[in-house]
């Protein structure tokens, strides 16, 4: 069956390793279901980056610098998980560091369509380049930085947002949208 596979996609394959994965995704701000994937992919491979992009085209919430802070003090404790910033194709990014796997996770039914073109283009863009899909837990398929925002500015109470964030990232939350731009 192995025959099934050219021969220019095995050897593609071969220099890729497939114990290192990426996690990518602009983290603004990290999730308690961004969390969720880290801590789930961290126990598959032997090395998760989590990558976080630089998109010149969003205002973000937070920084790059920020992210990169917070997302590294919520996965402190996971001696396997580096974090990482890029400013390229995902993909691109994903081959730069020798990884043959690009982790993604996704909430049910909101993210499927536009996952699927993202596989899709990085299936033609670099087919040495698996994606593993991991499912959203269910506590966490509705959250987006879009609801955070909201929730923090119409809400004072820190729990209301604790349900959906690490605690660490609900006073840098706060600090923020209280901060004028």
């Amino acid at each position: 069956m192995s025959d099934s596979i050219p021969t220019e996609s095995r050897s593609d394959r071969s220099e890729l390793s497939h114990r290192i994965a990426v996690y990518t995704g602009s983290f603004d701000p990290i999730t308690s279901g961004h969390l969720h994937i880290i801590e789930r992919a961290s126990k598959i491979f032997q090395t998760l980056v989590v990558g976080i992009g630089i998109n010149a085209d969003k205002r973000p919430l937070f920084d790059i610098n920020e992210r990169v802070e917070l997302v590294s003090e919520v996965t402190r404790e996971l001696p396997n998980v580096r974090v990482e910033t890029f400013d390229t194709l995902a993909v691109d990014f994903v081959r730069s560091l020798g990884s043959g796997v690009m982790v993604r996770g996704i909430r049910p039914l909101t993210d499927i369509a536009g996952e699927f073109t993202m596989l899709m283009a990085n299936r033609q863009l670099d087919p040495a380049i698996e994606t593993v899909f991991l499912m959203a837990d269910e506590r966490f398929a509705h959250v987006s930085s879009s609801l955070l925002k909201q929730i923090a500015m119409i809400s004072d109470d820190d729990d209301h947002l604790a349900k959906f964030v690490p605690r660490e990232v609900v006073a840098a939350i706060r600090t923020k949208l209280r901060t004028p731009a």
